[in-house]
């Protein structure tokens, strides 16, 4: 069965942002069962940042009710070998523009 696990930093992530965003764990829970499903996205909304044998590391769209027409960006690194999804980051697009390259450089070399 299909796991979700997720970083120290992107808790700190999802923390900040619950007090902001109050539908953000339902929102995450859909999510999951999507990628459940198709494990790197269908569509626009779902682009793949870094590939390899083992882990595919993808940046996508969080439908966040709280936010009604906007979105929330979710970067998380797919383990196809041991199928397992680790959740890297989380943040939204008017607070934040891209993604946290070291924090991703770091995950990337750590082989967690």
């Amino acid at each position: 069965m299909k796991r979700f696990k997720r970083l120290p930093e992107f808790e700190k992530d999802l923390k900040r942002l619950l007090k902001k965003y109050r539908s953000l764990q339902d929102d995450l829970s859909v999510f999951e069962q999507v990628i459940e499903i198709a494990p790197t996205g269908i569509g626009k909304n779902f682009t793949i940042i870094h590939y390899s044998e083992e882990i595919q590391v993808v940046k996508a769209r969080l439908a966040c009710k709280s936010l009604q027409d906007r979105s929330m960006r979710i970067i998380y690194a797919y383990h196809k070998n041991i199928v397992t999804f680790m959740h890297i980051e989380l943040y939204f697009k008017g607070d934040k523009e891209n993604e946290d390259r070291d924090r991703l450089a770091k995950y990337l070399e750590s082989g967690l």
